[in-house]
């Protein structure tokens, strides 16, 4: 099984989102028993609580379900234990990648946004997904399209990595 998890400050929205629109995306690959996609905070300010409501407004609106949803916190035995963690903005990237007990977990953490094949900007800096929450349902709008620019660039990216995986034995 191939585990993913998806990060953000307080996994309430954009991790979220992440989660449930990458494993659809999975699910429609035909590759839902072979990979998980769960998604966790930084912080634990949310822990325990659901999907922010404009975010399930804008999951409802494609068809996906996040009422089950509750916000957890990251927990450090999650490095050895996920094959990809993608952090969704800059600052979620070096909190994870710093806290990293070695480089072979460090080397599993990417930017989501790095898996947008229309990205050609190797500036990290550009490739963070801003915080939705302090907006308005544009800005989960926005979050929505940066975060399914990239969703077919992960499914490859696991796809190849299964494959390979499979070769080798």
């Amino acid at each position: 099984m191939y585990r993913i998890v998806t990060v953000c400050t307080g996994n309430i929205c954009r991790s979220p989102m992440a989660e449930l629109m990458l494993t659809r995306a999975f699910s429609e690959a035909g590759m839902a028993e072979e990979v998980v996609v769960d998604s966790a905070g930084t912080t634990g300010w949310e822990a325990g609580r659901p999907i922010d409501e404009r975010a399930a407004a804008k999951l409802t609106e494609l068809g996906i379900e996040s009422h089950l949803h509750r916000a957890r916190q990251f927990e450090p035995s999650w490095y050895r234990e996920r094959d990809l963690v993608l952090a969704l903005d800059l600052d979620h990237y070096r909190e994870l990648r710093t806290a990293a007990p070695d480089a072979d977990t460090r080397d599993r953490i990417h930017l989501l946004r790095e898996f947008d094949p229309t990205t050609t900007d190797t500036d990290l800096e550009e490739l963070g997904i801003y915080d939705p929450w302090y907006g308005d349902a544009r800005d989960f709008e926005a979050t929505w399209t940066l975060v399914a620019g990239a969703v077919d660039g992960v499914v490859r990216f696991v796809r190849h990595e299964l494959d390979a995986d499979g070769s080798d034995g």
